[in-house]
């Protein structure tokens, strides 16, 4: 395969004199890469999907599904292969230099594969990175604490209390801090529960369980209209506000009735333009949970001690 990209860049091969320039060279070489690289991703894939799920091990852990390497890369596409940037990358709003104050282009810095907000006058490359959401699924006497929003998107709707992570602070330390001004509530983290990755909208969320801790209070705060208790069976799914949070919850449930938390991953998939809270319109994939209740309950045990 090398001998053959080798002779048809130094012209070696009689078909190479219908092309005309380098650049046509270049598309050649990559279109033919671009094929052997797909034949070896679907042999893996293959292979992964044979063997998708694991049993239980000697710690008594359980795999409910592997993510495949193979989908994970082509999910996201390669980028050196990526002749013009990403539809999303345009909707970034970054138009002038925070250092000097030139016009900013979209392009690929030199030594960059990646396409990047760069500024045209001084050359200032603006980088934009995902936001993490920490939040917490607080229960009490074996009812869940919900938020109704008091602000947009999804104003009116049940959520879980969550928001943007905060500088010089950890995750389980932001989970806590949005329960309280979301929610008024004084919580106890007891173990990390779930991390959701959402590509589309460039998030990654990391939730917590916790129990609500003395005074056992909550009120709604600026951003909830309302804050209440819910049953397990009385959760309003219809009116849940975001795709991570239905996950979150339906998974909680379920496991709040078989007595066995896990701690899970996976990668929320949105269909372009679609709503934040629209049921139809995702999906979760490369799910994988390990259970830990043991190991969690434990720790708590000894914390407490």
């Amino acid at each position: 395969m090398k001998l053959s990209f080798m002779a048809l860049w130094n012209g070696t091969q009689p078909g190479w004199r219908n092309f005309t320039s380098n650049l046509d060279k270049v598309r050649l070489v990559c279109a033919a890469q671009r094929s052997h690289r797909h034949q070896a991703a679907s042999c893996l894939c293959d292979h992964l999907c044979s063997t998708e799920n694991f049993r239980r091990g000697e710690a008594g852990r359980l795999v409910t599904k592997v993510m495949s390497s193979a989908t994970a890369v082509s999910a996201q596409g390669s980028p050196e292969r990526m002749a013009e940037p990403p539809p999303w990358m345009q909707k970034i709003k970054a138009n002038f230099c925070r250092v000097c104050g030139g016009r900013l282009a979209v392009s690929k810095p030199l030594g960059d594969k990646e396409w990047r907000h760069v500024c045209s006058s001084c050359g200032y490359v603006d980088y934009h990175n995902p936001k993490m959401v920490v939040g917490c699924v607080v229960e009490h006497q074996g009812k869940i604490l919900l938020c109704r929003r008091a602000i947009e998107p999804c104003r009116g709707l049940w959520t879980l209390p969550a928001g943007f992570m905060e500088l010089n602070e950890s995750t389980a330390a932001g989970a806590v801090r949005e329960t309280w001004e979301e929610a008024n509530a004084v919580v106890h983290v007891v173990a990390p529960y779930a991390h959701w990755d959402i590509p589309l909208i460039g998030q990654a969320y990391i939730l917590f369980r916790a129990k609500l801790a003395p005074p056992y209070t909550f009120s709604s705060g600026p951003e909830s209209l309302e804050v209440a208790l819910f049953a397990p069976e009385d959760i309003p799914f219809r009116e849940i506000a975001f795709s991570s949070v239905a996950v979150t919850l339906r998974l909680y449930c379920e496991e709040v009735r078989s007595g066995t938390f896990r701690l899970h991953h996976g990668v929320i998939e949105k269909r372009p333009g679609s709503l934040p809270n629209d049921p139809g319109a995702f999906h979760l994939r490369d799910h994988v949970a390990l259970d830990v209740t043991s190991a969690t309950e434990m720790s708590g045990q000894a914390g407490a001690a």
